[in-house]
């Protein structure tokens, strides 16, 4: 079985503010609220901090999770409301079907495998100098970089992006707008451990609607992830029903 959490954070917490800044803390505080081998399932999550004042965690996990050391320590232990929701992902899974259109978002890390980066790194550098030729995954950086990394990728993941409405793009243009928005870049700087060097992520989070085109390549995306750098908060695909489809809740 596979369930879908969503975790209320509370900035102002001592223990919240490693997690927000570091990738690498909160997969640490992810896997721990897996009981058993959390590092041998598959296990995704994402950070949206829409609003900063009220970020959420969202993560999917094939084993049914526990977040009381999360609330408890990050959270609003003591508040009324719902700090941590785990909800059976089998229905959404259900409704998965050919045509079908949903509203989507993502987090993920845009990248090129290149052997020859425009601006390489000291060590990339000698490298070329020295004659060696390798494949380097170099992250895009701009928006148009990564907004077409993304609409090229769609058919592997068993969706496509339509049209906007007609009233949000050009009419002379040569072709139409897609029903997709980049609503937050961001490059993370983070470390392994205390003597690595550190990791860089250029991330992108994607919003628009989708139709799809085959439902097992569109499951394995929910349940997989897509794209690189799963374990710090890329990847996790959420659908959800559009404003005012039939049959929303």
């Amino acid at each position: 079985m596979t369930y879908l959490s969503r975790i209320r954070i509370n900035p102002l917490r001592a223990g919240s503010r490693n997690l927000l800044a570091n990738p690498r803390a909160m997969r640490g505080a992810v896997l721990g609220g897996i009981p058993d081998r959390p590092t041998d399932e598959r296990t995704l999550w994402r950070l949206d901090t829409d609003n900063p004042r009220r970020p959420v965690l969202f993560v999917l996990s094939q084993s049914k999770p526990d977040w009381t050391h999360m609330v408890e320590s990050s959270g609003w232990p003591d508040a009324d409301g719902e700090h941590a929701a785990v909800r059976d992902y089998t229905p959404l899974l259900a409704r998965i079907a050919l045509g079908r259109e949903f509203a989507f978002r993502v987090t993920a890390n845009p990248v090129q495998n290149t052997s020859t980066p425009v601006k390489p790194s000291g060590v990339q550098a000698e490298r070329a100098a020295r004659g060696e030729r390798r494949s380097y995954r170099i992250g895009h950086r701009t928006a148009a970089q990564q907004l077409t990394w993304f609409l090229q990728r769609t058919p592997r993941w068993g969706f496509e992006v339509p049209p906007a409405p007609v009233d949000t793009y050009d009419d002379k243009a040569a072709e139409p707008a897609r029903d997709l928005r980049l609503v937050a870049r961001n490059r993370l700087s983070f470390r392994k451990n205390d003597a690595g060097k550190p990791v860089i992520l250029h991330t992108a989070t994607f919003e628009g609607r989708l139709r799809i085109t085959d439902t097992s390549l569109l499951t394995d995306a929910l349940l997989t992830g897509i794209g690189p750098a799963k374990a710090y908060g890329c990847g996790l695909l959420t659908l959800a029903p559009l404003p005012g489809a039939r049959g929303s809740d």
